[in-house]
């Protein structure tokens, strides 16, 4: 069987690095492969022959739970398949969960309803996609780096670190339908620090945003299973959170979601 990740120095040494930071632990030291990746395509290779490398349900493709988000409606939309174990329900506990850090996020998650087939997602419009969706939920993203730079290092080496994903728990599912996300409140609660309130601020004025470069992306290793989750991007940016933190996300008229990290 030809192999799915031709050889390229470079690209072999982001690989093994990302893949020996998640056995043992230990922050990679990123600054050596800072050229290592050169576009978006090759930090794709390196996420999905990092999923090959440690196996499991991992390496499932498609995966069955995604991280997708976009600075604005104007930049690039990226995604990172989730690594199922990580994936957890409200209210959730941590426990000896391995973090070299801890950052939390705000999110809004998206369920479909059907599969999706490469096909069928090319064809897509936005309220086509829109249209897949059966159920939304709140979701707390935590965020660290197998990168010892941390937020500092190269933007092609953090996608092919997931994007910085540690963990994602997962409230609730309601009934998909439209809202007025500008009039959104969300609040983030992390230990004793004071509440964080936010109204509107998706950084695309909508979850469902993503969906469309999410289901041409995902569909591109076969067919996107009924039931596949994305989350969508936060709404408070990333808050600094220590272990024993408890972690509480609502979003108003939706639910919230719970994490003891």
């Amino acid at each position: 069987m030809a192999n799915p990740f031709p050889p390229s120095l470079p690209f072999d040494r982001v690989v093994d690095a990302l893949v020996a930071a998640r056995r043992s632990g230990v922050a990679a030291d990123a600054e050596p492969l800072a050229e290592a990746l050169t576009d978006v395509e090759a930090a794709y290779r390196a996420e999905a022959a990092v999923a090959a490398r440690l196996g499991g349900a991992g390496a499932v493709r498609p995966a069955r739970h995604w991280k997708s988000g976009a600075a604005s409606r104007e930049a690039p939309v990226l995604h990172s398949p989730l690594p199922p174990q990580g994936v957890w329900a409200s209210p959730a506990e941590a426990g000896d969960w391995p973090f070299h850090a801890r950052g939390v996020e705000a999110e809004i998650a998206l369920r479909l309803g059907p599969s999706v087939t490469a096909r069928q997602a090319a064809a897509l419009d936005r309220a086509g996609a829109q249209g897949l969706v059966e159920a939304m939920t709140v979701s707390i993203e935590v965020v660290d780096s197998r990168w010892r730079q941390r937020g500092e290092a190269p933007a092609w080496l953090r996608l092919a670190d997931l994007q910085s994903h540690a963990a994602l728990v997962l409230g609730d599912w309601q009934v998909f339908q439209p809202r007025d996300w500008a009039a959104q409140v969300c609040r983030l609660r992390v230990g004793a620090q004071a509440e964080r309130c936010v109204r509107g601020t998706h950084a695309c004025g909508d979850p469902a945003w993503v969906l469309v470069d999410w289901l041409r992306h995902a569909t591109r290793d076969g067919d996107l299973p009924a039931g596949a989750v994305v989350t969508t991007g936060s709404w408070v940016g990333t808050v600094p959170a220590e272990a024993g933190d408890r972690v509480e996300a609502v979003f108003d008229g939706i639910g919230g979601a719970v994490l003891q990290l």
